[in-house]
């Protein structure tokens, strides 16, 4: 058996013209476009990279997109003031929050200052009990679109033994809400699981977030199940997943490649969480609500 393997260019693509095609609309109407400030600290190479990635593709769509780079050094309360001001500009209607944050920073303060309006990432405390709660505001960006990815290849989710491999705020936690949300049985595993393949070999549905490349390998796969792996882990010249792909596309049913699967997909649904959040301010119904 060989995988099908859910690319996620294809629907990445489509997301990305709605967008674009919606804000062009929204232009000619109101003579304003979103706008999306993405705020860095420091010269991590991982964040730089995808700040400017980020800049680039929104721009393509019509947001006008700006990149606030603070020094390694910022204190604490320059840093709180950088982001108050974009906070209140009323041209920005998306944050999105660059990690890693220099070690002296309190992350937790600087995401709780955030403007839950224009959190378009799903990190502030207000939006993540929303999505508790199962109405959601802004949904992580990177689990939303392994939830799209499912859908748009056919994967029944209703009723599925589904687990997820890792439990942090931003992708592991979420996307078991969201299996959830869509009545799957959910487990979710972490590093004090025991006997994890055990676990894993369970699942219909199986999604690896832990940045740890290759942590799972073929023999901890149902036969058939299908896969999707957000890790994002450079090894070498190479980017590589949480999974092992070259044991787990023998063994699965579907899986997402890396790169090429969840990635593109997930700068997409920020984009469009950034025209959702300019949609709110004009009134207006949201776009792929």
């Amino acid at each position: 058996m060989t995988a099908e393997l859910m690319k996620g260019s294809p629907l990445s693509k489509r997301i990305r013209g709605e967008v674009k095609e919606r804000i062009a609309q929204l232009q000619e109407e109101y003579g304003r476009v979103p706008g999306l400030a993405i705020v860095r600290a420091g010269e991590d190479p991982a964040s730089v990279w995808y700040a400017n990635s980020l800049k680039k593709a929104a721009t393509k769509v019509g947001i006008n997109a700006q990149i606030l780079a603070l020094p390694e050094s910022i204190p604490q309360e320059e840093f709180e003031r950088e982001l108050e001001a974009l906070n209140r500009d009323p041209d920005i209607h998306g944050i999105i929050l660059q990690e890693p944050y220099p070690d002296h920073i309190d992350a937790d303060r600087i995401v709780s200052l955030l403007n839950p309006d224009k959190d378009v990432d799903g990190v502030h405390p207000l939006n993540a009990g929303y999505h508790f709660l199962g109405a959601p505001r802004f949904i992580p960006a990177t689990p939303l679109g392994g939830l799209l990815l499912l859908e748009e290849y056919g994967v029944p989710i209703k009723g599925a033994e589904a687990v997820v491999v890792g439990r942090s705020n931003i992708v592991g936690k979420p996307m078991a809400l969201l299996l959830l949300s869509r009545h799957a049985t959910v487990t979710v595993c972490h590093s004090r699981t025991r006997d994890l393949g055990e676990v894993t070999r369970r699942a219909d549905i199986l999604c690896v977030a832990v940045g740890k490349p290759g942590i799972i390998t073929g023999d901890m796969i149902k036969p058939g199940a299908t896969v999707v792996d957000f890790g994002t882990n450079p090894v070498g010249d190479e980017l590589k997943g949480d999974v092992d792909f070259e044991s787990a596309v023998e063994v699965a049913g579907k899986i997402t490649p890396v790169p090429g699967g969840t990635g593109p997909v997930t700068t997409a649904v920020l984009l469009r969480n950034v025209l959702n959040a300019f949609e709110k301010t004009l009134g207006l119904p949201l776009t792929g609500a």
